[in-house]
């Protein structure tokens, strides 16, 4: 018992700079040295957060907003790696591929609204698009370096036993390489929150982003605030169950 009490007191300490802020959002807020027009008090947000839980739109623009991220992520994730492992494992692929993603990997995604409007107009597929395209190149680039930088020992090793190529690939290179593409996981799942929302803020009639754009255009701004928490609520329980898996998947390493 005094285990588990020490365990909570100590997850509860790791969220302590989150309470900090949140008593320093409150006590600016109510100073006047800002206006409450620009940073509505956190209290006043906490109360227009709950109206919103009683509102339908509501739970229908959370479930519009993830199910997008959600496919989206997906898609660059089982692609990226797929993409990844082929151009670290075959040359010809590397020289063909890599030029292309080093190409585009800088570009911002944003910068493709407009194109994905004139392509797949504004319903779920320019959005899913852009989240893809945006979470598929860190995501390739991460499984390619991890896959790269994979001790060729383990790879010779293997093929002296007579391993097949396609067992080295999954049972060696791929297992070794986990680390590097969970690290690129995470990085994909943060990129397709914000582009979930930088997508619906411009091109969407439902979601966070168009909530969020909507209450801020006719000046409800507490739940404007509300909504941009949610899109960190959910974000942060993403990143925090992502975590965990990560630790799951890497407990050999402990």
């Amino acid at each position: 018992m005094g285990t588990m009490m020490r365990s909570v007191a100590i997850k509860l300490w790791s969220y302590a700079p989150l309470f900090i802020l949140a008593l320093a959002w409150e006590a600016i807020s109510r100073s006047g040295l800002v206006s409450t027009y620009a940073l509505p008090p956190l209290s006043t947000v906490l109360v227009a957060w709950a109206q919103l839980l009683g509102d339908p739109e509501y739970y229908f623009g959370v479930g519009a907003s993830l199910a997008r991220a959600a496919i989206g992520l997906g898609l660059a994730v089982g692609l990226g790696t797929f993409l990844g492992t082929v151009m670290a494992t075959w040359q010809w692929c590397n020289r063909l591929i890599n030029p292309i993603v080093q190409l585009f990997y800088p570009l911002p995604k944003t910068a493709l609204i407009p194109l994905t409007i004139i392509w797949f107009g504004i319903g779920n597929a320019s959005k899913i698009f852009l989240i893809f395209l945006g979470c598929f190149l860190p995501m390739a680039m991460a499984t390619y370096n991890g896959v790269k930088g994979v001790d060729r020992m383990l790879i010779w090793s293997a093929k002296s036993l007579g391993a097949p190529w396609w067992k080295i690939i999954r049972d060696v290179t791929f297992r070794a390489a986990i680390p590097d593409v969970l690290a690129g996981g995470r990085t994909a799942l943060a990129l397709a929150f914000v582009l979930l929302v930088s997508s619906e803020l411009l091109i969407s009639n439902e979601g966070l982003g168009y909530l969020i754009r909507i209450f801020g255009d006719s000046s409800q701004y507490p739940k404007m605030f509300a909504c941009s928490l949610s899109v960190m609520l959910f974000g942060l329980l993403a990143d925090q169950g992502y975590q965990s898996l990560s630790k799951y998947l890497l407990r050999w390493r402990v």
